[in-house]
């Protein structure tokens, strides 16, 4: 394929189609008359020899083929911006640049101030976007990390891939503070008969201290599954049930006096919080300096 016969511009269309599903809103997202996107979505149509959007009643679906390119293209952008946004030089205390770091609840309400105010002190023209981290993206890693400049995530979940080690957090247990059944320490036995508050309960997003007393030979008997930490709190107050949570954010919610945490009655395998990202960041200026504030984060952290 000759690139150089290629319009480009095609592919800030196809984007917004493939995105929108719809002629009008994909226009309309970029500006542009309806006819105008009409006449990309056709060379675009004759190029790929495939419809891309197909009318189902009274809207527009994907293609099997556009269901594919739409990851694709999503990554090709994302390498097309970071090329023209190159400069020679990077000066953070006047650049204006934005990253784009994907992350958990946890990793955000423990990282994000000292985050906040790391940026803040030496690059204020900075942007940072702190995104929800999913299974998808941890599933697809080395793909999502194309289009994002780093995911914060405990070891465990990802392997073959740059990181850097930010500080290390220990799981607690957790039980509401008038808890009827626990003092001030927890048993194994505990633990096998009281009900559960899980985390992310499924294959390939777990706690991995839950996944720990599994092999331990306790299964925990799960009556609510959550898919975010903070909402922990919320589900064990008043109740009898009990809960695995990291060590840094269960002081920060115990504050108030609604939490109790206790230490787990065995050794848990302890949290390793670290940003991963793509290898062709290694030599990156800009993203060798995001990886030197992270470091300070952590090190804030750790102290």
């Amino acid at each position: 394929m000759n690139l150089a016969s290629l319009d480009l511009n095609l592919l800030i269309s196809l984007d917004a189609l493939l995105r929108e599903r719809s002629v009008t809103r994909a226009a309309t997202r970029l500006a542009l008359s309806q006819p105008a996107l009409s006449a990309s979505l056709s060379r675009l149509r004759r190029h790929f020899g495939d419809d891309l959007l197909t009318r189902v009643g009274n809207t527009y679906e994907l293609t099997p083929l556009a269901i594919h390119l739409k990851e694709l293209t999503a990554v090709a952008l994302a390498g097309v911006e970071r090329v023209f946004a190159r400069q020679p030089d990077f000066d953070p205390a006047v650049a204006d640049r934005e990253f784009t770091i994907l992350t958990s609840d946890y990793g955000l309400a423990v990282a994000g101030a000292e985050l906040a105010a790391v940026l803040g002190d030496e690059a204020p023209g900075i942007r940072l976007r702190l995104h929800h981290i999913t299974t998808g993206a941890v599933d697809r890693a080395a793909e999502t990390l194309r289009t994002v400049d780093g995911l914060l995530l405990p070891h465990g979940f990802l392997t073959d891939l740059p990181h850097l080690d930010l500080y290390t957090d220990r799981w607690v247990c957790v039980v509401a503070a008038d808890h009827p059944g626990v003092r001030d320490t927890l048993t194994m036995a505990d633990l096998a008969a009281l009900p559960w508050v899980l985390t992310f309960h499924e294959p390939t997003a777990f706690t991995p201290a839950a996944r720990q007393l599994r092999l331990l030979g306790v299964e925990p008997k799960a009556r609510i599954v959550v898919q975010s930490f903070l909402a922990v709190p919320f589900v064990l107050a008043g109740t009898n049930r009990v809960a695995l949570m990291q060590e840094h954010l269960a002081r920060r919610l115990s504050t108030g006096g609604g939490l109790r945490v206790l230490d787990c009655p065995f050794e848990p395998v302890p949290l390793v919080e670290a940003l991963w990202w793509h290898p062709m960041y290694d030599r990156d200026p800009e993203h060798m300096w995001l990886r030197d504030r992270m470091a300070e984060v952590g090190r804030r952290i750790g102290q």
